[in-house]
């Protein structure tokens, strides 16, 4: 049992001093790299009973947003029921307070998620989320809303852009 103890000590250091192992990207899938029609699903926004108004605005301003930005992109055909959609993207906004020991001011964790199905099937594709940067004044919040969104919408179109991954149909 003794020489186990140094001899477990000795493999770890071997293993933390060890260069990460770069492992070769997944594949993204066929579905979003193909499709040429999209449905955009406002999946909410979790504002409503709070302390308040964070940002400017109504509920549906990020999913105005969003919409706007694929539409002005231009990659996709923004179609308007899901049964005419290569992909359902669902995006939703999300904003708790967080809680200060002050009673004067309040900050904000907000963030963006965007949710990539397969209409016919509803399987999960893909996701992601981007961060609202916190600020004290509701013209910085606002400016950082704007910010995030952009941010996604950028992480989308790095995701479809065809050198960014490999092909998604090798093996």
């Amino acid at each position: 049992m003794k020489a186990t103890v140094p001899c477990i000590l000795a493999f770890a250091s071997v293993l933390a001093a060890a260069p990460p192992k770069q492992v070769p990207p997944a594949p993204v899938p066929a579905q979003i790299l193909a499709a040429k029609k999209v449905f955009v699903v406002n999946a909410g926004a979790d504002i409503g009973t709070l302390p308040g108004q964070p940002f400017s605005g109504e509920p549906e301003r990020a999913y105005n947003s969003f919409y706007a930005a694929i539409k002005t992109w231009g990659h996709y055909q923004l179609v308007s029921a899901p049964s005419d959609a290569d992909l359902l993207m669902e995006i939703r906004f999300t904003v708790h307070p967080i809680p200060l020991h002050s009673e004067t001011i309040t900050y904000w964790d907000a963030q963006f998620r965007l949710t990539i199905r397969e209409p016919k099937t509803n399987a999960l594709l893909w996701a992601m989320t981007e961060q609202v940067e916190s600020a004290l004044l509701q013209g910085n919040r606002d400016k950082n809303f704007d910010l995030a969104l952009a941010r996604l919408t950028t992480d989308l179109q790095r995701l479809t852009a065809p050198s960014t991954f490999p092909d998604s149909t090798s093996p």
